[in-house]
């Protein structure tokens, strides 16, 4: 109980804090708290050289499920509340629109931004022809992967920003630190391939922690973007939801089926999308 209290109480603390400063700053400092998650998560190559691989696949998979949960519970759910408000009739537009057009936003990074996902071969690197190391494909790849996630923290504090009833900077709070718990096993999963591989301590983590750099920068450009453009706050919302599950289905699920631990796998991501689910109701 005592915790619980202690919990409780440093939340409103942080929520008083982050709410009386620029929405713009506050997306910055939550997506820093995200992406220093990660390199906590790299850090820990200085300690192990090796990691089992059922161990890989149940971290992304918890990785895929708080991506998942969020999506829903942190954007697409508000972005549906506020079209209801803000578009009568068609509350339905702004969030398919928005969804798909970040989906195909990723697609196109996708097709076009050379990258290698983990657990796949050197030869089945995506994107266009490039003679770049396969540790810098690596790295591109958990980056094309970030930067949704740190899109989504930024619009929603921007969101609540305007004082929309259906974002608030709770919500944002809860959904920074979900995805900063999903980084510090994505860090880890990011730099322990690479000194597996025989890349010398310092340069796993540096590599690690460098894959999610893009978050406070993808961050702070959608808090700016939804602030001075309120009518498309919905529209950013599922923008930012569409982004995240087609990071999901195209990258985290399968790099996560190509061996003999699927189950632990699921069970991560179950594991991910109660964590989420709870963060946000609970908090959000």
């Amino acid at each position: 109980m005592t915790y619980i209290c202690i919990k409780l109480f440093l939340m409103h603390a942080l929520e008083q804090y982050l709410s009386g400063i620029d929405p713009v700053m506050a997306a910055l400092l939550a997506t820093i708290f995200t992406w220093l998650m990660t390199a906590a998560g790299a850090s820990l190559v200085f300690f192990f050289k090796n990691m089992h691989r059922s161990w890989l696949d149940a971290m992304l998979g918890f990785t895929g499920g708080v991506m998942v949960a969020a999506s829903f519970w942190s954007l697409l759910n508000p972005a549906i509340k506020m079209s209801e408000r803000m578009y009568p009739g068609y509350s339905w537009m702004p969030a398919a629109v928005g969804f798909l057009l970040g989906a195909l936003f990723l697609f196109f990074l996708d097709k076009k931004l050379p990258h290698l996902h983990l657990n796949f071969a050197d030869h089945e690197t995506e994107g266009v022809k490039t003679q770049l190391h396969k540790t810098t494909l690596l790295v591109l790849a958990i980056t094309l992967h970030n930067i949704p996630e740190g899109l989504a923290v930024g619009v929603l504090f921007g969101a609540a920003a305007h004082g929309m009833p259906d974002a608030s900077i709770a919500g944002a709070i809860a959904l920074a630190i979900g995805i900063g718990i999903q980084n510090f096993p994505e860090g880890f999963a990011v730099a322990m391939p690479l000194r597996r591989a025989g890349v010398s301590r310092f340069k796993s983590f540096w590599y690690g922690q460098l894959s999610a750099i893009v978050e406070p920068i993808a961050g702070v450009i959608g808090a700016v973007a939804v602030i001075y453009m309120e009518p498309i706050l919905p529209f950013a919302l599922a923008f930012a939801a569409g982004a995240m599950i087609f990071v999901v289905v195209e990258e985290v699920i399968p790099e996560t089926q190509r061996d003999k631990y699927t189950d632990l796998a699921v069970l991560g991501f179950i594991g991910g999308f109660l964590v989420m689910m709870i963060l946000d109701v609970a908090l959000g």
